[in-house]
C-alpha cells in the first residue's frame, strides 16, 4: 500500500491576494536613478521617493509602506544603517528591504540579509527582474501579514487582542515621543456586563460584545487608530497623533453609539439598554512618559467614570514629568 502524503497547498494570489495597489519606497541620494525605478514600478504601484536615510526612515514610519527598495551606498546614514533602524522599530520591522546597488562582493550582499534585507538587486536595473523579484516578495509579506494577524485577532470579537494592545502601545509611545506628538488612550467597559450574562445568558452575553466591538470599529475612522479586547468586557483604543479634546470627542461619539444600539439590559443600574462608561488617557505633544503611565492614566479616569454613576466620560492628561 502507498502512504498518502500531505501536500500543503501552494501560495497563490488567491489565498494571499495583495492590496489593490502596493506601496512602495524607493530610496536613492541619485534622483537620475529614482527616476529609472519610478518609470519601470509606477503603472502597478504607488511609488513614494526618498533622497536620503533620514526621509525614508520619517516615510516608512508615517506611510508604511509594503515594499523599501534601498540604495545601499548613500552619505550621512548608508542602506546598512537605514536597513537597521527599520528592524530595531516594531513599527516598521516588518517592511521588507530590497538592497539596489552596483557592490557584487558577497560579504556586502551577507552583511545586508544579517540586518535583515530581503534581497539584493544589482545595478544596472534589469526591469523584468526587479518586477520579478517586487512581486515576490510581496506575495511572501501578504503571507507573513495574515499570519500575523491571525496570531493578534481575539477569536469573539475579531478585533485586536491583548497581546497585539501590549506590543503596540508601548511602540506607539517611543514613536509620540520622539516626533514629539500626540498619542490617547481610550479605556472603556461594558457596564454591569456580569448582570448581563446572568439574566440573558452567556450566548447573548458575547453577541453584545460582538456588536459593541463592531460599533467601536465603526466609530474609529483612521487607519492609524487601533482597538483591541482588553481582557472580558473590556476595550481599548489606541490613537496617535490625537491630542485630548479629540480623544475625548472620539470616546463620547463611542458612548453614544453604543447607547444607539438598544441593546436591551433589564438589570442595569443605569439605563434600559447596555452602555459603558469610559476613561481617557492622554500623552500632550511635549510631553514624556511610559506606556505603563498612559495605560494607568486612562484605568484611573474609567474607575473614576465608573465611581461616578457610569455611562460617563473621564479623562486626564500626563503630567510633563510622568
Amino acid at each position: 500500500m502507498t502512504a498518502n502524503t500531505y501536500q500543503p497547498p501552494h501560495p497563490s494570489e488567491d489565498l494571499f491576494p495583495l492590496p489593490s495597489k502596493p506601496r512602495l519606497l524607493v530610496v536613492d541620494d541619485q534622483a537620475a536613478n529614482i527616476q529609472v525605478l519610478y518609470q519601470i514600478l509606477s503603472h502597478d504601484y504607488q511609488v513614494l521617493m526618498a533622497t536620503s536615510g533620514a526621509q525614508a526612515l520619517a516615510l516608512c514610519a508615517s506611510k508604511q509602506p509594503d515594499l523599501v527598495l534601498l540604495d545601499l551606498v548613500m552619505p550621512e546614514m548608508d542602506g546598512y544603517q537605514v536597513c537597521q533602524r527599520l528592524k530595531a522599530d516594531s513599527i516598521t520591522r516588518d517592511i521588507p528591504v530590497i538592497f539596489i546597488t552596483a557592490q557584487t562582493d558577497e560579504s556586502a550582499e551577507e552583511k545586508g540579509l544579517d540586518l535583515g534585507a530581503v534581497d539584493f538587486i544589482s545595478k544596472p536595473i534589469n526591469p523584468r527582474i526587479v518586477r520579478a523579484r517586487i512581486k515576490t516578495h510581496l506575495m511572501l509579506k501578504a503571507q507573513s501579514d495574515l499570519l500575523r494577524s491571525w496570531a493578534y485577532l481575539d477569536g469573539l470579537t475579531g478585533v485586536h487582542n491583548r497581546r497585539f494592545f501590549d506590543e503596540r502601545v508601548n511602540a506607539e509611545m517611543g514613536r509620540a515621543i520622539r516626533n514629539q506628538t500626540a498619542l490617547s488612550l481610550v479605556m472603556l467597559d461594558v457596564d454591569f456586563f456580569k448582570r448581563f450574562n446572568d439574566h440573558y445568558g452567556h450566548q447573548a452575553g458575547d453577541d453584545c460584545l460582538r456588536r459593541v466591538a463592531k460599533t467601536l470599529k465603526t466609530s474609529l475612522m483612521r487607519s492609524g487608530d487601533n482597538i483591541a479586547r482588553y481582557g472580558g468586557e473590556e476595550f481599548v483604543c489606541l490613537l496617535p497623533d490625537t491630542g485630548f479634546a479629540g480623544a475625548m470627542q472620539l470616546a463620547e461619539t463611542i458612548r453614544k453609539d453604543v447607547f444607539d444600539l438598544q441593546i436591551e439590559h433589564a438589570t442595569s443600574s443605569v439605563a434600559p439598554f447596555v452602555t459603558v462608561s469610559l476613561g481617557i488617557g492622554c500623552k500632550p505633544e511635549k510631553a514624556h512618559g511610559s506606556a505603563n503611565s498612559l495605560i494607568n492614566l486612562a484605568d484611573t479616569q474609567l474607575y473614576k467614570a465608573k465611581e461616578h454613576g457610569r455611562h460617563r466620560i473621564f479623562g486626564a492628561e500626563l503630567l510633563p514629568d510622568s
